[in-house]
């Protein structure tokens, strides 16, 4: 991770403030047509992120047919203080609602999930089970292997935020929309959700594929091979990606995550 240089008194924002929504921002959502229709596909970006990074995941998996929801979660695209004012079981009830909508509205549903993303699928995929038809995960994050997080109960309590960690992106000239602060009360939060994720992973049982950047400098390559080795899912494909790097959805290795998964879908709806 990056050097942690904490930001002290920095949190104007009021209880009953409302943050306008960032215009890059925008949920993404596709109804689905043709013979891939039957099928919706749920995607979630990550941690201070918001729907830019998973945009163009969505629009070509629409253009393809599927139903696709790209939801904003809460404290996302608006500002890092509205985002500490929130907890991960907000950002899961979030999706949670999504899921429910894509299950009345199709035959089977996939989820797919970015960094944090793909914590949040993991969870569901844990608490749905064979209501998930499968999982993408994008460099998806459990844990952490920083020391420093030891402190973050103390430090979140006391320290409104650290530098972000946005645009770890290879491709020049990419800009992913994420705060250029770390809201240090949500990442608390996160380290929870981790913890619990993380302790249920055997109750994953769905087909997983699962993308790896070989160079990330936000999430560690622990996360991702935690995730293989704790899962109880038979049918499993880890991929490597040699030219990006943590925001893969925006980077050299995108069009490949789009079509593997498209595949992945494809292959896995009609197998069901």
């Amino acid at each position: 991770m990056r050097p942690l240089v904490p930001v002290f008194g920095e949190d104007p924002i009021g209880e009953e403030s409302t943050v306008p929504v960032q215009g890059h921002a925008e949920e993404f959502r596709s109804p689905g047509t043709g013979e891939n229709a039957a099928v919706g596909v749920l995607l979630s970006h990550g941690f201070t992120g918001s729907p830019k990074s998973m945009r163009p995941f969505g629009e070509h998996l629409a253009a393809e047919g599927y139903g696709v929801a790209v939801p904003r979660l809460p404290g996302h695209g608006t500002s890092w203080q509205e985002m500490n004012k929130t907890t991960w079981p907000e950002w899961y009830a979030v999706l949670d609602n999504e899921l429910e909508r894509l299950r009345k509205e199709h035959d089977k549903v996939f989820v797919a999930g970015l960094s944090m993303g793909g914590c949040l699928t993991l969870r569901l995929a844990e608490e749905h089970g064979t209501d998930i038809s499968g999982l993408v995960l994008i460099n998806p994050s459990v844990r952490t292997d920083d020391k420093r997080s030891v402190l973050l109960p103390v430090l979140s309590r006391v320290v409104p935020s650290f530098p972000g960690i946005s645009n770890d992106i290879k491709k020049p000239g990419v800009d992913e929309g994420a705060y250029d602060r770390m809201p240090l009360k949500a990442l608390f939060s996160l380290s929870q959700l981790w913890k619990v994720t993380r302790e249920d992973l055997a109750k994953v049982t769905q087909p997983v594929l699962l993308f790896r950047s070989t160079v990330d400098h936000v999430v560690e390559p622990s996360s991702g091979l935690t995730v293989l080795a704790s899962i109880s899912s038979r049918d499993v494909t880890e991929t490597l990606l040699e030219d990006s790097y943590h925001v893969a959805t925006l980077d050299n290795d995108a069009p490949r995550i789009f079509a593997d998964s498209a595949a992945f879908i494809r292959r896995v709806a009609a197998d069901a």
